[in-house]
């Protein structure tokens, strides 16, 4: 006999208001920092973020530190929400996939849950068979694909927060994984994501009307 079971209902339109409410913001306000509990909770929405086979093959950087965050606005095309923002998320793809990563997510599966399943173990044979021999640069753009669903579950939370995000892919990859080091961790910077409070004063997009397709051009139904 199956269980039905039903997931607490939110207030009604919370989050899609917020997402209305949010926009990548041009010009952060330094005085604003965001407060560590809300960071903590924007973290914890991109951990829970799902991955294709639950390996979460990327890690998340939080920088605060200014003269960090300095050089990399540097090698960002001067974007000054890098360090106007009180924290910059980077998330950081694993390099490839190998044995000893893939390993480690499904023996932690299986600590977690108390129990082995057969069918859980063929399927990390089938990954261990494939993954590890492919080419590292298949392999890092497939990581670097599920750090995205993260940053997007990251982007969602800190609407939910009252937290302004605006995501970056514009900097020099190989120049931000030098300043953190990531190579010699097995690490490939991403996608980078500031965090902090718009400033209404000098950010020219800040009051104009949000732009997205209509939902007739956006959405194609098959029934």
């Amino acid at each position: 006999m199956s269980t039905t079971v039903t997931a607490p209902t939110p207030s009604s339109d919370a989050l899609i208001e917020r997402m209305n409410w949010r926009y990548a913001a041009k010009k952060m306000d330094p005085a604003q920092p965001v407060p560590e509990d809300k960071v903590a909770r924007i973290v914890e929405a991109a951990r829970l973020a799902p991955t294709s086979s639950g390996l979460q093959p990327f890690e998340l950087i939080v920088v605060t530190n200014p003269e960090v965050r300095a050089r990399i606005r540097e090698i960002a095309w001067n974007q000054a929400q890098i360090t106007d923002g009180s924290h910059l998320l980077v998330f950081a793809a694993w390099d490839t996939y190998t044995a000893e990563r893939i390993n480690t997510m499904f023996d932690l599966t299986n600590q977690v849950r108390g129990f082995t399943n057969e069918g859980w173990e063929n399927y990390r044979q089938m990954l261990l068979s494939s993954y590890p021999q492919r080419d590292a640069e298949v392999n890092f753009q497939h990581a670097a694909r599920q750090a995205y669903i993260a940053m997007s579950a990251a982007l969602l939370a800190a609407a939910f927060e009252g937290v302004d995000a605006t995501p970056m892919e514009g900097f020099d990859p190989a120049k931000l994984d030098e300043i953190l080091g990531l190579r010699a961790r097995g690490l490939r910077s991403a996608v980078i994501v500031p965090l902090g409070h718009r400033q209404v004063d000098g950010d020219w997009l800040v009051k104009l009307p949000k732009v997205r397709r209509p939902l007739e051009q956006f959405v194609s139904e098959l029934r």
